[in-house]
């Protein structure tokens, strides 16, 4: 059977399609080459997809705080790992009675979840509260601060919840005696697997990259630093000791590659999720066109 030419608008999808791929992969490709570059070279010409010099200085540095970064990597993936699955487990718990249509005061519950959206209490108020509470210091600081639940998530899910699952099997479940939890966890939970997968991807990314819970909870046991706020300090005492007024200090801060380490820490940082993303790639597309009634 003779294969259908492709039509001019294909060809041009395909053609931007191409280009914007690039566009989104090209930048890893020149982070990782400027983090082997030699910081001479670097200084000297710029950034370049090939360098005149290659140097693996940059991870020798971060190589000798190996057991730090180990144990950061373990604080980071515990968290991620543990924040993300609260998160998610959260906001499918409040996501599917918000999507009930007969659920009393649905409306008025809607609004106050979007209503946190717009407005909240602000950092101090944050700060007042979650160490009140025994945060500060502990693992626990990493993990319950901010992203325990989120709004955005929750509307989310609950919109989902509404166009994607249909009326019918809820009432045919409550025809066959489930109860609301059985509901939830045998149709709802299976149904609703593209987004929660999708919400869950962005509980983790928020729960990898962040830094402001250790700035501002983990004051005096730095051990429990993640990743993200042990690779911001190297940056921070790089600068430091660049600017240190002491001749002999500066001189051995200049013999540091700061510039080629900044690249190589914001490649380790982000190394983890580029290994990961794909693995999910397939749900965000079943989450288009996922329905629970088979025709």
């Amino acid at each position: 059977m003779r294969e259908k030419p492709f039509s001019k608008f294909q060809i041009l999808a395909n053609v931007v399609m191409i280009i914007w791929t690039l566009l989104i992969i090209l930048p890893f490709i020149l982070l990782f080459m400027s983090s082997i570059t030699d910081e001479n070279v670097l200084v000297a010409n710029g950034y370049s997809f090939f360098p005149q010099k290659f140097s693996g200085a940059a991870y020798g540095y971060l190589m000798q705080s190996g057991q730090k970064i180990l144990t950061a990597y373990g604080i980071s993936i515990l968290v991620t790992l543990a924040g993300t699955a609260i998160n998610v487990s959260l906001s499918a718990l409040m996501a599917y009675p918000l999507s009930v249509r007969n659920l009393p005061g649905r409306k008025f519950m809607n609004f106050f979840v979007f209503f946190t959206m717009l407005f909240n209490g602000g950092i101090v108020p944050s700060y007042l509260l979650w160490t009140s509470l025994g945060v500060k210091d502990t693992f626990f600081a990493q993990l319950l601060p901010n992203f325990l639940v989120s709004a955005w998530n929750v509307m989310m899910i609950r919109t989902f919840f509404t166009t994607s699952i249909p009326d019918s099997l809820y009432e045919a479940a409550e025809i066959d005696g489930a109860s609301q939890m059985k509901i939830f966890t045998s149709i709802v939970i299976p149904l609703g697997k593209p987004i929660l997968v999708t919400m869950g991807t962005f509980a983790g990314l928020t729960y990898w990259n962040d830094w402001t819970n250790g700035l501002y909870y983990l004051v005096r046991n730095k051990n429990l630093y993640n990743i993200q706020n042990l690779l911001n300090q190297m940056v921070t005492n790089i600068q430091y000791l660049a600017s240190s007024s002491n001749s002999n200090v500066a001189s051995a801060a200049s013999a540091i590659p700061s510039t080629a380490i900044q690249m190589a820490i914001a490649f380790v940082a982000i190394l983890p999720i580029m290994l990961i993303f794909p693995f999910f790639q397939k749900y965000y597309s079943k989450g288009l066109t996922l329905g629970g009634v088979k025709g």
